[in-house]
């Protein structure tokens, strides 16, 4: 009787274990160090500058209206100028392009200037000596890096940064099969409605419309940097799996950083495709 007392005790210990980790898993934050647009109501609309080639088009036109769909905000295209390949950013908005920006190892970046924890400008680059090629030179690979890239100016993080492991269908799970990982998925959404679950007494939202404006300058220097490589990124703060992702940090003094999220290429990809490896992902 003692012997299944204890059993019984075991398997109650083990259940109320259960209960306690899978909502822990299930509400598991991917806020991204909590950095968010300033606004003062809700939904917010983050204007995207379109700089890039008709390829993109069709790409780019999805990331958005994936990203309309939160309850918090939307996100519209704007026709952009300028240089691609330096891709300044514009206060108030995010600028998304793309080019050849050569055989460096990265995929893509979403690059993020704050002022204390606010967001204040945003670019996203695609790098299109990969993309024009095998592996990646698929419209689910474009999906998933513009989406991610795109879903990081707005303050989120990797759900999961295992490259192998099972997807989570999202474009905010990074992987070497991308076919289930294109868009947002629930709880991408609903760590945006807590992220922007308050409302700021100003804004760094920039609309043309006169109604919102971006308030604060931002240090020039944080705009005319052209942001291509590991000299210009600053200081590594963070890196995953393999270093397939990485972070890093740019101090412009007063409170205004500039943080870099980059995703690498993966040489085991680009040896099965037949294609040589130099200038992936950095092995850790």
């Amino acid at each position: 009787m003692l012997k299944s007392y204890r059993r019984q005790g075991a398997v109650l210990a083990l259940l109320a274990l259960a209960l306690v980790l899978l909502p822990a898993v299930a509400s598991a934050s991917h806020s991204w160090a909590g950095y968010h647009w300033a606004r003062q109501s809700n939904p917010f609309t983050v204007k995207l500058i379109d700089v890039v080639t008709s390829t993109w088009e069709p790409i780019l036109a999805t990331t958005s209206s994936d990203w309309t769909s939160s309850s918090v905000l939307n996100t519209t295209i704007i026709a952009g100028s300028g240089n691609a390949r330096t891709c300044k950013a514009v206060s108030g908005q995010v600028k998304v392009c793309n080019a050849a920006y050569g055989n460096n190892g990265w995929l893509g970046i979403a690059s993020i200037s704050v002022s204390g924890s606010h967001i204040t400008q945003g670019t996203v680059k695609l790098n299109d000596t990969y993309f024009n090629g095998a592996p990646y030179n698929t419209t689910p690979w474009r999906n998933l890096v513009s989406c991610q890239e795109v879903g990081h100016t707005l303050g989120l993080d990797h759900q999961d940064e295992t490259f192998d492991n099972q997807n989570l269908g999202t474009c905010m799970d990074y992987t070497n099969d991308p076919s289930t990982n294109q868009h947002p998925n629930a709880h991408d959404y609903d760590q945006l409605a807590t992220i922007y679950s308050h409302l700021d007494s100003t804004t760094t939202v920039k609309h043309r419309n006169g109604i919102e404006e971006a308030s604060g300058p931002v240090p020039p220097a944080m705009r005319n940097i052209d942001f291509a490589g590991p000299g210009q990124w600053g200081k590594l703060v963070g890196h995953t799996d393999r270093g397939m992702t990485a972070v890093y940090e740019q101090d412009f003094g007063h409170g205004h950083k500039m943080f870099t999220f980059v995703i690498f290429a993966d040489p085991n990809l680009l040896r099965n495709a037949g294609v040589g490896d130099d200038g992936a992902a950095p092995r850790r």
